[in-house]
């Protein structure tokens, strides 16, 4: 018997199923995951990846015709060569921050003319690259940045398209670590201060620069649509001012991402549709209000694209009940992997969702916290959940919607090897990011003779 996991929320990706009670990805049962490819390790529904990138393609074309500019795939939500292939032969862009997104991006065949390079402190090399292989954009970030920009292009003869990153001062409704858009960030210019003006008229000095429009990323997870409406209407005044003082408008406008998905069941991830429509309807009356023809426009969905297809299946090495403060016992289920492949609950208390994953249990629920096998206290996968209470050493746990962000920020703490990416689709499973081993963590050592 196969069905859908509806009845655990819209966390799991689309060729999820469950045999039998047990957790597939497109009718590869989760034991036989773990068998071939071991634990822990990250499982990606292709198809779900590529159905998503499309939706977000297709919704923007949809919405904005002719004057539907780029999804640029935030990269930082997950990358490799496999994945920069997909949005490449999807169509879309990909936007980097460091130089080894680019090079991922390179190495998987993405047009540079459909490349977008953000961060705060790019360096020299990283500027110098991007330029000379003719990105299409570059996010300025910083005063200083406009001069290593312009010296760049002027070294290779090129006269670079630019953003300007601004700080609309918008407070998302979201965790602090992940706002990104109000006044006291390490990000962009902020209009309120003068400082995204001081850059305009910096820029408009120097003829190597070529100011295509201006940016903005207001946040991460975020749900509804109130926050980017008043961002577009600020950014579209701002290009008002600017049309106004130089006699004509800037081309492009680059909305950023933050679209929301899913990470428990009574959570609904965003869809293209559920927020293009009414970013349209802002960004047209805002035009309409500041007497200016439509910008392209552009956006950059990361996590809300990689993230529900993607979960990690895990396995159970101790269980432990303790008495906490209350007189109450909680139940401590450790499993092989913990903070080194999933350091959001660490760092800004994410929540998840997890389930066995080779068989159905009907014990009764027990107070519980999901934990790894790191030397700290705050090694936390699910700080509070409640799981069957017949969890044992050797169950499989899958925890769905660990696409964004999990590999992307692994680390080797406690020297533990990085897990693996696999890849499925139609019935057959691939590594596209192998497991790290032993050696590759003694590699990098230089012995001293």
């Amino acid at each position: 018997m196969s069905t859908q996991p509806n009845s655990l929320g819209s966390m799991w990706s689309k060729n999820i199923s469950f045999i039998d009670g047990e957790i597939a990805l497109s009718g590869i049962p989760a034991s036989q995951l773990a068998k071939e490819f071991g634990t822990p390790t990250f499982f990606l529904d292709e198809e779900a990846f590529r159905s998503r990138a499309t939706a977000w393609r297709d919704g923007l074309k949809a919405e904005f015709g002719e004057r539907a500019g780029q999804v640029f795939y935030a990269s930082k939500a997950f990358t490799c060569t496999a994945v920069a292939h997909w949005i490449s032969e999807i169509g879309i862009g990909i936007d980097v921050a460091t130089g080894g997104e680019l090079a991922a991006a390179l190495a998987g065949g993405v047009n540079p003319t459909k490349i977008e390079l953000h961060g705060n402190n790019k360096s020299l090399t990283e500027i110098d690259r991007a330029v000379s292989i003719g990105v299409h954009s570059i996010v300025i970030d910083s005063l200083y940045e406009i001069d290593r920009v312009a010296d760049a292009a002027r070294k290779h003869g090129k006269r670079q398209p630019v953003l300007i990153r601004l700080t609309p001062g918008i407070e998302a409704h979201t965790h602090e670590s992940i706002s990104t858009a109000h006044e006291d960030v390490k990000f962009g210019f902020s209009i309120a201060s003068g400082a995204a003006w001081a850059a305009v008229e910096k820029i408009a000095t120097l003829p190597e620069l070529e100011l295509r429009g201006v940016h903005c990323h207001i946040g991460s997870q975020i749900f509804g649509t109130e926050a980017f409406e008043i961002a577009a209407d600020r950014l579209l005044a701002f290009t008002a001012k600017y049309r106004d003082v130089y006699g004509s408008e800037l081309p492009e406008l680059d909305l950023g991402g933050g679209y929301g998905i899913s990470y428990l069941a009574d959570e609904v991830t965003v869809e293209p549709s559920d927020v293009l429509p009414t970013i349209g309807m802002a960004v047209r009356a805002a035009c309409a209000k500041y007497s200016l023809a439509l910008p392209t426009i552009s956006v950059e969905p990361g996590r809300n694209i990689v993230g529900p297809t993607m979960f990690t299946l895990y396995e159970v090495g101790t269980v432990k009940d303790v008495v906490i403060e209350d007189g109450s016992i909680r139940k401590y289920i450790s499993v092989d992997g913990g903070m080194s492949d999933n350091a959001r609950t660490a760092l800004y208390g994410a929540e998840y969702f997890a389930t066995i994953a080779q068989r159905t249990s009907s014990a009764p629920t027990a107070q519980s916290r999901l934990v790894g096998k790191h030397c700290e206290t705050g090694d936390i996968i699910i700080r509070d959940i409640q799981f069957p209470s017949d969890v044992i050493p050797g169950d499989l746990i899958a925890t769905p919607a660990t696409g964004a962000y999990g590999r992307s920020m692994a680390s080797n703490y406690n020297h533990v090897p990085r897990p693996p990416v696999v890849a499925v689709i139609d019935g057959k499973a691939r590594v596209i990011v192998r497991r790290e081993t032993e050696a590759d963590l003694l590699a990098l050592d230089v012995a001293k003779m």
